[in-house]
């Protein structure tokens, strides 16, 4: 019996924690790892209207790279405008159901301020985009 790794998109819950450093993350800061979008991500006010090499700028309090800026990235979660404020649960795992999907983290042809760790939007799972992009959550068993 071998080990089993899974692949997955993350929760939105997963998403915002990881960007925000985790749980041992001393700072709260507006981007992921720095107060300082020009520090961690590529917005449309630096990044030349197209995206960056992964890593090249500087990583937050876990290592992870570019979870500001850059692309978007999509989550499992669909989109309910109300669910997080309303959600009572610890790690929640989104609505059963809906139309759009979660994206996060803001790309390089937006406003930085769509770069801001607590930032959500909305988009149709059915189409593809230049500006939406993903990062995965490996389960081993």
């Amino acid at each position: 019996k071998g080990t089993h790794i899974h692949f997955r998109l993350p929760t939105e819950a997963e998403w915002e924690y990881a960007a925000r450093g985790g749980a041992s993350a001393t700072l709260s800061h507006k981007y992921s790892g720095s107060d300082n979008i020009d520090e961690v991500g590529w917005y449309n006010g630096n990044s030349g209207l197209k995206t960056h090499l992964v890593g090249t700028k500087q990583p937050n309090e876990l290592g992870i790279y570019d979870m500001s800026g850059n692309v978007w990235e999509w989550c499992n979660d669909w989109y309910d405008e109300n669910y997080y404020q309303d959600s009572t649960g610890n790690n929640p795992k989104g609505p059963e159901n809906g139309t759009k999907k979660v994206v996060r983290g803001g790309g390089w042809s937006d406003a930085s301020d769509y770069s801001q760790v607590f930032y959500r939007f909305k988009y149709n799972p059915d189409k593809s985009n230049i500006y939406i992009g993903f990062r995965i959550v490996a389960e081993v068993e």
